[in-house]
């Protein structure tokens, strides 16, 4: 009995120390916002694993920004061979539902989920989920309040700082401005950080609105702009925190017969470039993004976490430049 009593008590010992062990490894900290980390690479990724299944959880499918991003994605992977299945899912920017999508990624046993956050606070119960049970996961275009692999993103304050400076320079520093804000994600409060510092810099030109929620579709900058048509009767630049909602806006001063301003977005889009290209319309340039390049980005860095090798930097600004009427000739877009 003593023996047995002795073996049992060595056994359990054991057991306590393995299941400390393990819970030290894959306790995901959150001691700094928005800072990357590789704590899933570091406990769970094996070297020489194969990238086999890719989950990309998006804003809005419907928007083209976020159909570059799926594209980007799915090229990168046919890039590193091997059959990787990519599966993008759209959450219509609504919180439940993309946290759904990422928890149906981590249960599936999705080796690299990468995801554009709709609530940057919103989604860290379900990130931190995802990376204690051995995923991957990139954040890519908005940052999030959670501890990730690695964070890519355009440079979004730049965005803002050089689309507002355009529309200070063009007005010669005078003038009334509007801005047509959006969903409030992290991707968008660093654009209208961006003007907001670039603008302080011109005492005489008026931030006129700037808390109107166009909702980064067409549909919201037809129905926003329209609204401020009605309520100011001058207004000189527009600052479109995405394309589609520059293109609504010039929709609205279309049916408004108002073209005394012009309006300025952020993406580099099909549509807004269409709308540069016609002479008739107030879109005046955007700052453009490249959503295919940030998603092969961030492909290439989550295979290369998963195979255990680090980033240099998990943290990635991709830098952003202006086009305009006077250069489009030359931009390649999306």
């Amino acid at each position: 009995m003593k023996r047995i009593s002795l073996i049992v008590g060595i056994l359990g010992f054991a057991v306590v120390g393995c299941t400390n062990g393990v819970k030290n490894d894959n306790t995901a900290t959150n001691a700094t916002t928005n800072k990357a980390t590789n704590i899933s690479a570091e406990s769970l990724s094996t070297p020489n694993k194969k990238l086999q299944t890719i989950g990309v959880a998006l804003g809005d499918l419907g928007n083209p920004f976020y159909n570059a991003v799926q594209k980007g994605t799915e090229t990168q992977a046919q890039k590193i061979g091997g059959n990787i299945r990519v599966n993008a899912v759209s959450s219509a920017f609504d919180l439940n539902q993309q946290s759904n999508q990422i928890e149906n990624f981590t249960a599936a046993n999705t080796d690299l989920i990468i995801l554009s956050a709709v609530d940057k606070k919103g989604v860290k119960p379900v990130i931190d989920q995802a990376r204690l049970a051995g995923r991957v996961v990139i954040a890519l275009d908005s940052a999030v309040d959670a501890d990730v692999d690695a964070m890519i993103s355009s440079n979004n304050t730049q965005a803002g700082e050089i689309a507002c400076q355009y529309i200070a320079d063009r007005l010669k520093g005078q003038g009334s401005v509007v801005i047509l804000n959006g969903t409030p994600m992290d991707s968008i409060n660093q654009r209208v950080n961006g003007c907001e510092k670039s603008l302080s810099k011109y005492p005489n030109i008026k931030l006129i609105s700037k808390e109107q929620n166009a909702e980064g579709t067409r549909d919201g900058g037809l129905r926003v702009m329209s609204d401020l048509l009605t309520t100011f009767p001058k207004i000189d630049a527009v600052f479109a925190t995405n394309d589609q909602s520059g293109v609504g806006a010039d929709l609205a001063a279309r049916q408004a017969r108002r073209n005394e301003f012009f309006i300025v977005g952020v993406d580099g889009s099909p549509d807004a470039t269409k709308a540069m290209e016609d002479k008739d319309g107030v879109f005046a340039a955007t700052a453009a993004q490249n959503p295919a390049g940030m998603a092969q980005k961030a492909v290439q860095i989550g295979n290369d976490i998963i195979q255990g090798k680090k980033p240099e930097s998990p943290e990635i600004l991709i830098p952003v430049k202006l086009v305009t009427r006077e250069n489009l000739s030359s931009y390649k877009g999306w």
